[in-house]
């Protein structure tokens, strides 16, 4: 498949696992309107790619990401008359779209963190299903120390962390260190250097090699959509879940390798 072209990003396609690299060091991988607009575009051309088995998300420069572009919105409101309030709400809004893109992707999606994540750029990891983080990296929700609040990445980071960590962290503007992001449960994995956190993604990536891609797509969209749900609503979305996973091709594959004790055809190496 053909990737769309970039400018604030690189990517990286090797035996179906794409790399994304935020690369604007020179603003800290800041989610600039660039950023986040390729972000969206690659995304959205990889979504329903089954070829495209899982997306890790990385940062140049040693920096995951800074979170929002301060020195445009210092400029914007700079400007005659700064921006205008239904403006501020699109972009807000805008802002929402991309976490929840990343949030409901149905690849499996890794975070891997060196330096810091900040505020937004906290957020967006948050979104990921697997977080690798480096031991010194510095994190925090910084918003209401400069006037503002975490706004979209709310729902994100307390599904994450939980609603009582998340009130804390958030009111406080706290600060922490990779080796207290593992405790709090944001972390899932720490290393003491990019050689550790690689060794930690190459087993994820052969982990999720294993597994079948429409498998690990629907059982994704299963559990976000749990929560939203009743008792009975619950059980009939996981019946109509596991019956269309029953009924597919995939699990007559797995079936047959299983007795032909053999890998299935969707098996891959990194």
């Amino acid at each position: 498949m053909a990737l769309p072209a970039t400018t604030a990003i690189e990517l990286e396609l090797k035996s179906g696992w794409l790399t994304i690299w935020f690369n604007q060091p020179d603003n800290r991988n800041a989610l600039s309107v660039e950023l986040t607009t390729d972000l969206m575009n690659v995304l959205d051309a990889v979504r329903n790619d089954r070829a495209v088995r899982g997306i890790t998300i990385r940062g140049r420069g040693g920096v995951f990401c800074a979170g929002a572009d301060l020195k445009a919105f210092n400029s914007g409101h700079k400007s005659a008359g700064g921006p205008s309030r239904d403006a501020v709400i699109e972009q807000s809004k805008r802002g929402a779209a991309m976490f929840e893109a990343v949030n409901t992707m149905p690849q499996v999606t890794v975070a891997i963190i060196e330096g810091a994540a900040m505020a937004g750029g906290f957020g967006l990891a948050c979104c990921c299903d697997v977080v690798i983080c480096e031991v010194g990296a510095k994190f925090a929700m910084t918003e209401t120390a400069i006037g503002l609040s975490p706004a979209q990445i709310s729902p994100f980071v307390i599904q994450k962390l939980g609603y009582a960590t998340t009130r804390r962290l958030m009111l406080t503007a706290a600060r922490f260190d990779g080796r207290e992001a593992q405790t709090l449960g944001f972390a899932d994995f720490v290393g003491d250097s990019v050689a550790a956190l690689e060794a930690i993604e190459l087993q994820i990536r052969k982990s999720v090699l294993r597994c079948a891609p429409g498998a690990v797509a629907d059982t994704k969209a299963l559990i976000l959509a749990l929560p939203r749900l009743d008792r009975a609503q619950t059980m009939q979305a996981a019946a109509e879940n596991f019956a269309g996973r029953m009924l597919s091709e995939e699990a007559r594959e797995g079936v047959a390798s299983f007795i032909e004790k053999r890998k299935p055809n969707w098996v891959v190496e990194p």
